[in-house]
This record gives structure tokens, sequence and C-alpha cells, in this order.
């Protein structure tokens, strides 16, 4: 159902709900994994007709006006880090949400509280 199509009171429910939801600010992470599989080099090493050794996994971050940095992640703490990652993408979609509940709220004339 479009944002639209809901009752102001239904609009500020959702948003109440969605602010009650947000993950712990504390455990975000914004970038990507990245898994990689690498050869070595040895002529008689399984990697030369196999994926190659790994997977080695990387956080891929992005800031804004800067290059990309890539660093290396344990495979002992990959899943802890892809939460966190999934945390940010979660965060980001409810925020953008709340932003177009709040948008259609003043589009109505509506008090946003």
């Amino acid at each position: 159902m479009k944002i639209q199509d809901l009752s102001s009171t239904a609009l500020r429910h959702r948003r109440r709900h969605l602010a009650r939801k947000l993950p712990p600010i504390e455990r975000l992470l914004r970038g990507s994994l990245v898994e990689t599989y690498k050869r070595c080099g040895r002529p008689n090493c399984h990697c030369v007709d196999g994926p190659g050794h790994g997977p080695k996994r990387y956080l891929s971050i992005s800031q804004p006006g800067g290059r990309p940095r890539r660093d290396y992640v344990p495979n002992a703490t990959h899943e802890r880090v892809a939460q966190l990652i999934d945390n940010f993408r979660k965060l980001r979609g409810m925020l953008d949400e709340i932003c177009a509940i709040n948008a259609e709220l003043l589009r109505r004339r509506e008090d946003l509280e």
C-alpha cells in the first residue's frame, strides 16, 4: 500500500513503529563485504584448477570526497561485520520511509507531532 493511501493516523502509527525498530546506532557500519579467492602461483597447487585460496573478505568503504578503502576482515568476524552492514541498510531504508511519511503529512498540512 502506498503512503498516500494511508490515513494520517495510520501514517503516524507506522512512523512510531519504524522509530521503535531502528537498529542501535552503535551497531552500524557503512560499506560492503567483498569476497575474493586468490591463486598463489605455484604450479602444483590445487588453486591452479580451482577457484583459488579463500575466501578472503574485505570491507570496502567509500567516503564522500575520498578514495575507496578496503580493509581485511578475518573469517571469524565476517558474519558480525555483515550484520552491521545490514543494520546500516535497514536504518537507511527506515529513515527514508520516515521522511516520506513526514513529507506526506506536511503535504496534507497535518501536524508532524
